[in-house]
């Protein structure tokens, strides 16, 4: 089995790239990346071929999806604060990219399509938690609204052309190899260097912060049942934590007190996400095992050692 992974050397794709590579029927994995924001390096000592490009490039993409029996679109321009500075950019990549991830997926034939997601498409919901039920008709960033409209046009492609299709909404992941402007990787750099976090809402924020192993068994687990037609699963650790609680478990692991700067929430952000994964629970086995009692003090070992702080 040929598995091609776009945004293959980001944080979710590398990490999805090593656990490919030791899973079972698995021949081939291809990690696809401009590496804009992913790096080289997060591929080290993987068996994975690097296809550097992007996937607004049609010619690239059919090269790579040739013979390939499931794709994992991770390929996206990540954070929401990004793409309230940055509209036009995160429109191009998130919603003209995965536009032509599935239409080369239509190009190649059979392949099986995952589809990246975010909790983000909950937008302005306050029923918790978030089930894959209830209506996302009101994003509150430009993030969520690409996000969703990457499931709308799975959602048409499979109807239109029998592509079977997958799209899993992630819940706030965090762990090793992480992006440098991710939370959890900016309060551990400034807790260990003794600088200033900035806290968001006065800190009255809630978030089900996911750890990155069971994000990567989700998408597994998704991969070994492809189902005919268009599914939605949420993918988060179903706890939603306080978000001073995760700070404090930071401080405990770094054995320093955070300078803590209290700020008002910030545009397009949402107080609370909490993930309701009854379905990803039945149809996919899904059950995540990390709290962050455990992926917290993992995560900051992790970071202590790769950058020698």
């Amino acid at each position: 089995m040929k598995v091609v992974v776009t945004g293959g050397a980001g944080f979710i794709g590398a990490n999805l790239c090593r656990h490919l590579l030791a899973a079972d029927g698995v021949s081939e994995v291809v990690a696809f990346d401009n590496l804009s924001t992913g790096f080289r390096e997060n591929l080290d000592g993987i068996d994975a071929e690097l296809i550097e490009a992007t996937i607004l490039d049609p010619e690239a993409l059919d090269a790579a999806f040739e013979g390939a029996s499931s794709i994992v679109h991770l390929g996206a321009r990540g954070s929401v604060p990004r793409s309230v500075a940055e509209p036009m950019a995160s429109h191009l990549a998130n919603a003209t990219g995965t536009a032509e991830v599935l239409e080369a997926a239509r190009r190649a034939g059979d392949a099986h399509v995952v589809v990246a997601s975010s909790s983000s498409v909950y937008g302005a919901n306050t029923r918790m938690p978030f089930s894959v039920h209830d209506n996302v008709d009101h994003p509150v960033s430009l993030y969520a609204a690409t996000k969703k409209s990457n499931e709308l046009m799975a959602h048409a492609y499979s109807h239109l052309f029998g592509l079977p299709a997958t799209g899993l909404r992630f819940f706030t992941v965090y762990g090793p190899w992480g992006r440098p402007d991710m939370s959890v990787f900016l309060f551990t750099k400034a807790i260990l260097e003794g600088r200033p976090i900035q806290v968001f809402n006065n800190g009255d924020m809630r978030r089900d912060f996911t750890y990155i192993d069971d994000i990567v068994q989700g998408v597994l687990a998704s991969l070994d049942r492809p189902a005919p037609g268009h599914r939605i699963f949420n993918l988060g650790n179903n706890r939603a934590e306080p978000l001073l609680r995760f700070i404090e478990l930071i401080e405990k692991a770094a054995g320093r007190k955070a300078i803590v700067e209290l700020k008002p929430m910030q545009k397009g952000d949402v107080k609370e996400t909490f993930a309701d994964i009854e379905a990803a629970t039945r149809d996919l086995g899904f059950r995540p095992t990390t709290p962050i009692d455990v992926g917290v003090p993992r995560f900051v070992e992790w970071y202590r050692e790769f950058y020698k702080a």
